[in-house]
Parts: structure tokens; C-alpha cells; sequence
């Protein structure tokens, strides 16, 4: 009998399910965010969230069982430097699950895994007097077109 056994198996091996796992939280630390099946996603959910607990920790021996984990160091390191610290003052629930509805091969549902905390996007300041943004306002305006009955006179 299978009592309190919970893990989602997915249709593979534990080998497989590992490696699947440990790929899919390492797309999701390099892009911040992640489209897979609801499955997959709440598969995943766990494994990205004890990695941000080990990487709040931050010892030497989080680190080497983090790339145990994830078998890629500098996914680790951005770990460690980047995402952790954004959490430092949550005490968990570091992801989130978007549905967005049904993939159209397959009819599979989707969603998008993501952190809950994400950084502001850059968005560059307008240059005031200086010499570039006055050439970038001058290429943005250009010379009317003559008109037809301009161009036969």
C-alpha cells in the first residue's frame, strides 16, 4: 500500500524524475520564470523552494548540496547571490503557479512557474540636455513627405 507517499512519480523513473526536476528548477532560477505543465510545475514547486531555503542558509555546505541538487555552479551562485537575498525576510512560499489554460497539442494544462518575488524591469532614464538625447529627438523627427501636387510643381 502506498500511505503517505507522496511524491508525483510523472511517468518516469526516479532517476529521470530527478533529472527533469533538477532541469526544470535550473531554467527557472536563469529566467526568472517558467512554462510547463500544472504537474510538472507543482512536481517542481518543493525542490525550488528548499534550494532558496538552502541558499538563505549560505554556508559552504548548502552550497555543495545546492550543486548536488542542481548539478550546474553557476545556476548555484546566482542562487546564492541573487534570489536568496530577495527572500530574506519571507518565510516561504517563494514560487507561484499561474494556470494559462490548455496546451493545444495535447490538451495538457499549463502553467507558468514563477518566483513570487521578481526584480523590477530596468527602464533606462530620459537624457535631459545632453548632447545624445538631442540627437536621438533629432533622428525621431523627420521631414514631411511632399505631397502629390508638391512633387508636380
Amino acid at each position: 500500500m502506498r500511505h503517505r507517499q507522496n511524491t508525483t512519480k510523472l511517468g518516469r523513473t526516479s532517476q529521470h524524475r530527478d533529472s527533469m526536476l533538477a532541469n526544470l528548477v535550473g531554467s527557472l532560477i536563469r529566467h526568472e520564470r517558467v512554462r510547463t505543465t500544472v504537474s510538472r510545475a507543482k512536481a517542481a514547486r518543493p525542490v525550488a523552494e528548499k534550494l532558496v531555503t538552502l541558499g538563505k542558509k549560505g554556508t559552504l555546505h548548502h552550497r555543495r548540496q545546492a550543486i548536488s541538487a542542481l548539478h550546474e555552479t553557476d545556476l548555484v551562485h546566482k542562487l546564492f547571490a541573487e534570489i536568496a537575498p530577495r527572500f530574506k525576510d519571507r518565510a516561504g512560499g517563494y514560487t507561484r503557479i499561474l494556470r494559462l489554460g490548455y496546451r493545444q497539442g495535447d490538451a495538457a494544462p499549463t502553467a507558468l512557474l514563477e518566483w513570487v518575488v521578481r526584480p523590477a524591469p530596468v527602464v533606462e532614464d530620459p537624457v535631459g540636455d545632453s548632447a545624445k538625447g538631442k540627437a536621438k529627438d533629432a533622428k525621431a523627427v523627420k521631414p514631411a513627405k511632399p505631397t502629390k501636387s508638391e512633387k508636380k510643381k
